[in-house]
């Protein structure tokens, strides 16, 4: 009885703090919700006088939530949001307030622009930047405040956000779907959205041991951390039974979730001990950015609440799994339709392979444009290791599918299984099955039946660079087809040829086999596929002028914003390997060293004894021995970072190259020596938690 009266409280409980849909229909007269509508579908401006009722409905709901602050929620170029709270409460002039809010504070608000990065687009004392609420994100309240999700940009206009180009982008391919929909004779089809749903892996350990670990508070990783006696090995961990600790946590986050419309639907242990995984339900790109930035940070709160720390770096111990986040991207319209649905007849089959066509030339086109939207100092540590995507980019699109392609690359009869043969030809497609391929967990970018899977993402970023670059990557193709087949004579026949045409010129983007394979890194140089191993290899891709021409030419972004998203992306590299670099130099100064020598003395004086009492003292002796050349390697290769840092060249582009070709170098150089010291090191003399306590601390 207790179980059914908690289930049945949970259509209750979701949305329960969101100001959504069904609230605004309640509490707004049919005019305004009709105004709020119209902006939401066409892009209309809303007036003032609705933006006032909104407002105040909003507030009147806020308060009864417990509400005594808003803020406008943004997503600077930290990778993070941003919120200001400023109280309803206004002075009357009798030393009483009331409780105001209107829509001009709701439309609009104003934070400093230049305490956040901008690339070059604001100066220090440039500080004015305007925050713009996106009413096709809806407002939530959480801790006593409602959050007003917002766009962010400069007094001069220029995005400082990552919200503004995604929506830009979503713009852009329902524009350019809308078109490909219209020649199939589809009138009903008003817009098209970018849909997508990211699983969010992530690292559960104790508070406590977390909290003695300097590099984990500073870096978000391990910088020291010998192999455990135990890891992975067993694969005993994934998908395993819930601790109840674990389980607890999992509980209270899906309640804080739901309140807050995030449609949290799956949970379960990942590969690696301590790493789990959540998955949403589908939403559209725009919401799924906003709700998966939420996702983090409640992740980080009620871990709290439960004794733990969560960690969201994609390499947090080394010698076990990374922690990623699959992108799952397609596109739906407005009439319920995936346009990435095979489909169930010969035209719906037409429609899609137009689709997945523009999708493989897109990705073939524009692979240095996606390759960088992963690209992170956390992530190097996890692309190609095993365990995730290798860096190259690729298409995995299953047997079956690919037979279909092939088909009609050569003009020959398809043999769908368990169906009749049927000639190719754009009326005569079988139907093609969804699920109808194994899964390929090698691929950076995988059909899984009716939607691409992204699985190159790291797990602290956003996901809206990536979707940027893939809803701008589509609306290009798309707009390109377009252009072709509304100037053809015979659509038909036009897009027969074209289908021919782009499956094989861009076969070589497309592989099905193992992606971990030390052969397919030579096979896909001999097709030419980009292969940017590092961070500091892909970010100069960032503004090449095929890039900036694909999002200058859509109106994603200017010329002189993408400039400034390279160069915050390569300070932010560069800011986070020299923290990295000197947190490891302090905690090799001020602790391992000083353990290690106190752990030799000990062994000294243990040695004195025992020669005096006439025992032999071979483990001592040889353990010091040990001891002895590697604390000098270990000093040796301090000394070499330290000076190396000093040396770091002061021009930005510069820098990037040197930390990743001689300071990474230096601190595995230094880490080695360290983490051999570790094995030998009495545990009681080891100044900080070892990888068998975090990794089993739950």
């Amino acid at each position: 009885m207790e179980m059914m009266e908690k289930s049945t409280g949970l259509p209750e409980l979701f949305g329960s703090m969101v100001f959504g849909e069904k609230i605004m229909k309640e509490r707004l007269s049919k005019a305004t919700f009709k105004a709020w509508k119209t902006c939401v579908t066409s892009g209309s401006e809303l007036p003032l006088a609705a933006a006032n009722e909104i407002a105040e409905a909003m507030k009147q709901w806020a308060i009864g939530k417990g509400a005594t602050h808003y803020t406008h929620w943004f997503q600077p170029m930290t990778g993070s949001t941003a919120e200001k709270h400023d109280s309803f409460i206004e002075p009357v002039g009798d030393g009483t307030v009331v409780m105001e809010f209107s829509g001009k504070e709701l439309v609009k608000g104003e934070p400093d622009a230049s305490s956040f990065p901008s690339g070059g687009l604001r100066a220090t004392f440039e500080a004015r930047g305007y925050t713009a609420w996106d009413p096709t994100s809806f407002a939530f309240v959480k801790d006593g405040t409602l959050y007003i999700p917002t766009v962010f940009c400069a007094y001069s206009g220029q995005a400082l956000d990552k919200k503004t180009p995604l929506l830009k982008s979503m713009d852009a391919v329902s524009r350019e779907s809308i078109r490909i929909l219209r020649l199939f004779g589809d009138t009903e089809t008003k817009r098209v959205t970018a849909q997508c749903g990211p699983e969010q892996e992530y690292f559960l350990i104790d508070k406590g041991l977390y909290q003695k670990r300097e590099d984990l508070k500073l870096t978000g990783r391990t910088l020291f951390g010998n192999k455990p006696p135990r890891g992975q090995e067993l694969e005993d961990h994934y998908f395993g039974q819930l601790k109840p600790r674990v389980a607890a946590f999992m509980k209270d986050l899906d309640a804080e979730l739901w309140k807050v419309g995030v449609l949290s639907k799956t949970k379960h242990n990942e590969v690696a001990p301590s790493q789990h995984e959540m998955a949403p339900i589908y939403s559209d790109a725009n919401q799924a950015a906003d709700q998966n930035q939420l996702t983090m940070e409640m992740m980080k709160v009620v871990a709290d609440r439960h004794g733990f720390h969560c960690l969201l770096h994609e390499k947090p111990f080394a010698g076990v799994n990374g922690s990623g986040k699959h992108d799952n991207w397609s596109l739906g319209t407005d009439t319920g339709k995936n346009l990435f649905n095979p489909g169930s007849t010969p035209d719906q089959n037409a429609q899609f392979l137009l689709f997945l066509a523009a999708f493989i030339k897109g990705v073939d086109d524009y692979q240095e444009a996606l390759r960088v939207t992963v690209a992170s100092a956390g992530n190097d540590h996890r692309l190609g290791a095993q365990e995730a995507p290798p860096a190259i980019i690729s298409i995995f699109l299953g047997d079956e599918l690919d037979r279909v392609v092939q088909s009609i690359i050569g003009g020959q009869e398809f043999h769908g299984e368990g169906r009749k043969t049927l000639k190719i030809g754009i009326d005569m497609l079988p139907p093609i099955p969804q699920d109808n391929t194994d899964r390929n967990r090698t691929s950076p970018m995988a059909f899984t039946g009716n939607k691409f899977e992204f699985r190159m993402l790291g797990s602290s970023q956003s996901i809206s660079g990536p979707n940027i670059a893939l809803n701008t990557m589509m609306a290009e193709e798309l707009s390109q087809f377009a252009d072709r087949l509304e100037a053809a004579a015979d659509f038909n026949a036009e897009l027969e040829k074209l289908l021919k045409e782009v499956f094989t010129e861009h076969q070589r983007i497309v592989f099905n086999g193992n992606g971990y394979d030390a052969s397919w890194i030579e096979e896909a140089e001999k097709r030419g596929l980009a292969n940017l191993t590092t961070t500091a290899d892909a970010l100069p891709s960032y503004i090449s002028e095929k890039n900036i021409a694909l999002y200058t030419k859509h109106g994603i972004y200017t010329e002189e914003e993408l400039v400034a998203r390279y160069n915050i992306h390569v300070e932010t590299y560069n800011a986070q390997i020299a923290i990295e670099a000197h947190t490891m130099d302090d905690i090799i100064r001020r602790q391992i060293l000083p353990a290690v020598s106190a752990y030799a003395a000990e062994l000294c004086r243990r040695m004195g004894d025992l020669t005096a009492a006439k025992v032999p003292v071979v483990y001592e002796t040889k353990t010091c021995e040990k001891l002895a050349i590697l604390t000098d390697a270990l000093l040796d290769a301090t000394e070499k970072l330290e000076e190396h840092l000093i040396a770091v060249p002061a021009q930005a582009e510069e820098a990037m190259r040197y930390y990743h070709e001689v300071i990474i170098a230096d601190m595995a150089a230094a880490r080695s020596a360290a983490d051999q010291l570790e094995s030998i090191t009495d545990e009681k003399y080891w100044p900080f938690p070892v990888y068998s306590d975090l990794l089993f601390s739950e």
